[in-house]
Order: structure tokens, then C-alpha cells, then sequence
């Protein structure tokens, strides 16, 4: 859980240190997001520049717990600021952010020998992490159905399986993959385990980086593991824990999405309030027009809408680590709000808008993605009504004074 309580950061000093990120987003990231696209020599010195000045500015891994040497904001807070380390797809990069999914997976449930070896360079960005859980074989938003085993031979796990779009894979220093362990667990969610298997381990084979949409950028790999073998002791957490520890390292993991996303959906309304504000057409500025003046009022509402719920997932996890209605709700909704605002900046942009001179035409691309990644919309719907309809006093707004 985070480190800090909400008292330990006033106002003026949370409005001072997201200033700060603001300056050093908008004024040094996002002149520099052409040079970082691509694996290059030229992004790659970027970048660690970049992740200096982060480090000399004091908005360095800003989410990561205190005794990993992060600052130890609450999620809340750190909300507050994720969203404007969003308004760049790159800019989780530069603070040092993007690992936090992982480094809360291992911070639970590692070993001290995995917390020495993964976990403190992980932190500090010396590594990268990968996740090898979903399949093509089988529907990702059903982890139950993994096919990929994993048997104890002696001291050391043999494991077979094939995954894909294990982000980030070719250039991971681990994968964290996620196998059927145990097929006679009592129950369908105790079958399956999770075990760290190095870089390099033979067997373990990047079989392609797959194109999504038109790009390899995403660096989301095809893995294939023939018989790999890694010690007994790269068991992560519990024998048969594979499914919790997934899930709780996929519900903040969804809170960082929606934080990420009010950035670039704000980049992206800022955009086409520049854009109609300037553009003349059929007689009058394309702000003039009434279905233009739609597009802002529904864009700025549904921004709006979605931070709110954004901020209130992220309190509710701060209470009590879990938050899952209010997750659930906000991913659907949150991914949602993305694409509708930023297909709006598109078409009041017209032409230019599909065009890679503004950043508009990937912002489009990743949000189709965000309505399928770390559960679809559909599973998401499913939940929130699932347990509403169980027991309609959890609604987020029942029990509040009006």
C-alpha cells in the first residue's frame, strides 16, 4: 500500500509539483517525441537524457513505494500528476513511471533473492519488465482457460507454451509468465502459477514482434517456450497464486491507463479548440459553427466525467487495495471518453488529422487499443452489472450525504 497519507502533501504543494511536471512534459518531452519514436541509437540517448533531467527536477518515479526509493504517493495524488506525464506517450519513459505495474507485482509477492536481482533495477530503470499472460489459443479476458504448462522436474520448472503480445519482450531483462500448474486444483483459479524466466533462457524464442494498426512500435511480441527450464526458486509468490497475483497487478495497472489517458485526451481537446479557433471555413471560423461547439461541450463533459471517476477509483484504492467496481467502470468508460475525443480532434483537423504532423493519428491507433487491453469493454460492462445487480448498495454513490 502507498507510503504517504493525503495530509503529507498540501495543496500548494501538490499544485507546485504539478506544475513542475507540466513544464518539463510539455517544454521538454513533447519537442523531443519525434526523436524518441523508434528503437534508434538517437531515442535511446534522448531518453536517458530526458530520465536525467527527470532525476535533477525531483519528479523521478514518482508513484514507486518510499522503500524502493521512489516518493511514495498515494494513488490519488499520483493520479493528479499522471495525468499530465500522459500528455506524451512517452513521458511515463522519461519520470520512470512505466514500470510500476511490475515493480507492485514484485514488491508483493518477490522473493528477497527476486526482489535483489529484478526488483531494485527495475526501479531505477536499469531494466525493463515483460508479461507473458495472454495466448493466442485462447481469449485473453479469461485467464482461467491458459493453456501454457509448466512442470517441476526435479529443481527446476520446464515450461511449454506459446504467448503473444507480451509487450516489451525483446528488450526485457525478464518475463514474468504465467502457466498451468496444477491441473487438479480444486478450483479453475488455483491452477495457475507465475515464474520468472530470464532473458537469453534457451528455449525461450521472440518468434516476432507483432504489427499492430499499421506499426511495430508497441514492441508487442510472440513468444514461443520449448521446453525452458528455470529453477524452482523463479516461482513468483505461491504455487497455484498465478490468478491473484495477475489481478493485482492488472487493477492499479488499469487506474495507471485512465490516468494516462485524461493526458492524452486533454492534449488532444486542446488541439481541436486550437484548430477550430483558427480555421476559416464556409464563411466563419470553424468555432462558429454549432456542431463544432458540440464536439468542445461533449469533449470537455465527458473529460470531465471521466477524471472524476478516475480520482474516486483511485481514493477507493487508497482505501482499501482494491477498488474493483469503480476500476471496472472507469476502464470501459475512460477508454471510451479516449476515443471519442480524440476521433473529434481528428475530424475538425480533417485531412491534417490522419496525417503524422500532428500527433493525433497515433493518439487514434492506441486508443482502439485501450478498449481491448487488460480486459475488453465488454468484460469490464460484465463486472460493474454483475455485482450491481448482486447488490445495488455498492454503487459507488450509495450511502454518500447528498
Amino acid at each position: 500500500m502507498p507510503d504517504l497519507t493525503h495530509e503529507d502533501l498540501t495543496h500548494e504543494e501538490l499544485t507546485e509539483l504539478r506544475a513542475r511536471m507540466a513544464a518539463f512534459i510539455d517544454d521538454e518531452v513533447i519537442p523531443a517525441e519525434k526523436a524518441l519514436a523508434g528503437r534508434t541509437p538517437e531515442a535511446r540517448v534522448t531518453l536517458a537524457a530526458l530520465q536525467e533531467r527527470a532525476k535533477k527536477l525531483d519528479l523521478w518515479i514518482l508513484g514507486h513505494p518510499a522503500e524502493l526509493g521512489g516518493k511514495g504517493l498515494p494513488l490519488y495524488e499520483f493520479a493528479l500528476i499522471n495525468e499530465i506525464i500522459g500528455r506524451s506517450e512517452y513521458g511515463q519513459l522519461a519520470v520512470g513511471t512505466y514500470t510500476m505495474q511490475d515493480s507492485i507485482m514484485l514488491d508483493l509477492y518477490a522473493s528477497r533473492a527476486q526482489r535483489e536481482r529484478w526488483l531494485k533495477p527495475l526501479v531505477n530503470a536499469e531494466i525493463s519488465p515483460s508479461v507473458g499472460l495472454t495466448e493466442p489459443e485462447v481469449a485473453g479476458s479469461d485467464p482461467t482457460r491458459i493453456a501454457t504448462t509448466a512442470v517441476l522436474d526435479g529443481d527446476e520448472w520446464v515450461i511449454n507454451g506459446h504467448k503473444w503480445f507480451t509487450t516489451g519482450a525483446s528488450r526485457a531483462a525478464f518475463t514474468t509468465v504465467f502457466a498451468r500448474t496444477d491441473e487438479d486444483a480444486a478450483s479453475p483459479h488455483g491452477a495457475v502459477s507465475a515464474i520468472i524466466v530470464p532473458a537469453g533462457t534457451p528455449g525461450l524464442e521472440i518468434s516476432r514482434v507483432l504489427e499492430t494498426m499499421g506499426d511495430t512500435e508497441g514492441d508487442h511480441c510472440e513468444l514461443r517456450l520449448t521446453d525452458v527450464r528455470v529453477p524452482a526458486d523463479h516461482l513468483l509468490g505461491e504455487r497455484g497464486e498465478g490468478f491473484t497475483i495477475a489481478q493485482r497487478r492488472l487493477g492499479p495497472g488499469r487506474i495507471f491507463h485512465c490516468m494516462r489517458w485524461l493526458g492524452q485526451a486533454q492534449r488532444a481537446f486542446e488541439l481541436m479548440v486550437e484548430r477550430a479557433n483558427t480555421r476559416y471555413a464556409h464563411g466563419s471560423l470553424l468555432a462558429e459553427k454549432g456542431e463544432i461547439r458540440r464536439y468542445v461541450a461533449e469533449s470537455a463533459a465527458e473529460i470531465q466525467a471521466a477524471r472524476l471517476m478516475t480520482l474516486d477509483a483511485a481514493r477507493r484504492y487508497d482505501q482499501d487495495g482494491q477498488a474493483r467496481l469503480e476500476i471496472s467502470m472507469v476502464k470501459f468508460w475512460g477508454a471510451q471518453v479516449l476515443h471519442n475525443v480524440v476521433d473529434r480532434a481528428i475530424q475538425v483537423h480533417g485531412a491534417l488529422g490522419v496525417t503524422a504532423d500532428t500527433p493525433l493519428e497515433g493518439m487514434y491507433r492506441r486508443a482502439r487499443y485501450a478498449r481491448i487491453y487488460d480486459g475488453p469493454d465488454e468484460v469490464h460492462r460484465m463486472v460493474v452489472a454483475r455485482k450491481l445487480l448482486a447488490d445495488v448498495s455498492r454503487a459507488p454513490w450509495a450511502g454518500l450525504p447528498a
